[in-house]
């Protein structure tokens, strides 16, 4: 079957062309001609591929889309998914709105088959903002469906436990990079989520082209998804555990009489949680529409599988969650860092500055004004975090959830030290309460996650918690280190 169901009404190609391309033909400058760019979409089309992934910040993908479709396939069925980066910082209700009328207008649709949200900083509480609203466009009925892009598993918990209806989350996932492959995979099985998996050949890394070759330095690298997974190369051991990959990538191809590319997508495509993966094409240049269509003639057997994941055993795993690679150490970005991303920061939450040279910070919650203290307050090197709960706005998040709850509570606070000049790694104390003792573990190893490299003090006691459905409220207090 050459289609997998995101929803009862939206069923997409298992293989996804990305449009990502488009923004690095564009480069320097360069115009497409959008005509001829739609054009060339067609014959994925006829190929049975009526899939398309794009985003708002990938040049004029959209546009393109949407000229092929009201133009050269109106009576066509083609799903047409976007997704929609913004700038860190608050978000309003009329930036979620006019995001997603520059997408309609740009789609020439009138409902988006699937838009997909990316977050750049889980401190800054402006991303659930953002999805609350989102699911108040989809109702209005100006979206179909909605869906995530790199998010990770703490994070996707904490949507799915907030009342926020989520079908995908499209995440890097190859056989260079396989953090998708167990707590993720498990959490998008327990939800009917489905992993739309791009970076599967990792940028053409995983081809013949690269079997047997020299290492390339990143300098001479022609296009930005180059130098993006020559990084994850890179980190995943180097290039003589890569060159013996794609040895053994080789031998499966010549027996199944496909493409190393081929073996390297059809593995993940079958993968548990996998609804597909996203090959990116360059439009009017090159379409391996052929080579793809092979991605069904054969599957892998035991000893094809024995020998992929003895590969994979020599290589070093890609450190963190799906999509740290935008937010820590190290950027797997094709820069190294995010400087063509993005210019700044802002802090998550506003500060104010007293008489007496104190900083304090307020998150906004009801709580503070009712009981007249603030989330946090820097008095020198020093940051008192007062106890937080899983409170935005007038929501509980995270649901019944307490790992959701506790994660969101951490993000909380993380915040406040952003926007106090400090960080996560200046905490020296914890005090965590649970309002059932049942749920300590869930809440330890979600402590345990966020501070496991840490290690400050802590302690962990059950307490009667002020306010229905809260499950766990914690404090802390951090010295800004040098490095603050």
């Amino acid at each position: 079957m050459n289609y997998t169901q995101l929803a009862a009404d939206l069923h997409i190609s298992r293989v996804l062309t990305g449009l990502w391309q488009v923004a690095d033909m564009e480069r320097d400058g360069n115009a497409l001609d959008l005509d001829e760019a739609a054009r060339a979409m067609a014959p994925y089309v006829e190929a049975g591929f009526t899939t398309f992934d794009m985003a708002d910040h990938y040049g004029s993908a959209e546009k393109i889309a949407g000229i092929f479709k009201k133009k050269y396939a109106p009576d066509k069925e083609v799903q047409l998914l976007t997704k929609w980066v913004p700038e860190p910082g608050k978000l309003i209700r009329e930036d979620v709105s006019e995001a997603v009328q520059r997408s309609l207008d740009h789609l020439k649709v009138e409902a988006i088959d699937l838009f997909q949200f990316h977050a750049w900083n889980y401190a800054d509480p402006s991303w659930l903002d953002g999805l609350y609203w989102l699911q108040e466009l989809r109702q209005e009925g100006l979206i179909r469906h909605l869906g995530l892009t790199n998010f990770d598993t703490d994070h996707l918990r904490i949507v799915v436990n907030s009342g926020i209806d989520i079908v995908s989350n499209q995440v890097c996932y190859s056989l260079l990079d396989q953090r998708a492959r167990n707590a993720m995979t498990e959490l998008c099985l327990d939800h009917n989520i489905k992993i739309l998996a791009f970076g599967t050949i990792a940028g053409g890394f995983l081809t013949e082209r690269w079997l047997g070759q020299p290492e390339p330095d990143i300098e001479d690298l022609s296009t930005w998804s180059q130098m993006k997974y020559k990084r994850y190369i890179n980190v995943s051991g180097g290039w003589e555990v890569f060159q013996n990959l794609l040895q053994v990538l080789d031998e499966i191809a010549r027996k199944k009489e496909c493409s190393i590319a081929n073996i390297a997508s059809g593995y993940i495509l079958e993968q548990p949680a996998v609804g597909g993966v996203i090959l990116g094409a360059r439009l009017g240049e090159s379409e391996h529409i052929e080579e793809n269509k092979k991605l069904f003639d054969f599957s892998l057997d035991e000893e094809s599988q024995a020998a992929i994941e003895a590969a994979l055993a020599r290589l070093s795993p890609i450190p963190g969650d799906c999509g740290d690679e935008y937010r820590r150490p190290p950027f797997l970005t094709a820069s190294g860092d995010l400087s063509h991303h993005l210019e700044e920061f802002p802090p998550p939450y506003p500060v104010k500055t007293d008489s007496n040279g104190r900083r304090r910070v307020l998150s906004g919650t009801h709580w503070e004004e009712l009981a007249g203290y603030c989330r946090a307050v820097r008095v020198g090197d020093h940051i008192h975090v007062s106890g937080t709960t899983a409170t935005h706005g007038i929501r509980i998040i995270g649901g019944e959830d307490p790992a959701a709850q506790a994660h969101f509570v951490i993000d909380k606070i993380e915040g406040a030290l952003q926007s106090l000049d400090s960080r996560l790694e200046d905490v020296v104390r914890t005090r965590v309460f649970v309002n059932d003792i049942k749920d300590w573990e869930a809440v330890a190893r979600a402590h345990g996650a966020r501070f496991g490299h840490i290690q400050p003090a802590n302690t962990l006691v059950q307490a009667k918690l002020v306010g229905e459905r809260y499950l766990v409220e914690i404090e802390v207090e951090a010295v800004v280190g040098e490095k603050g």
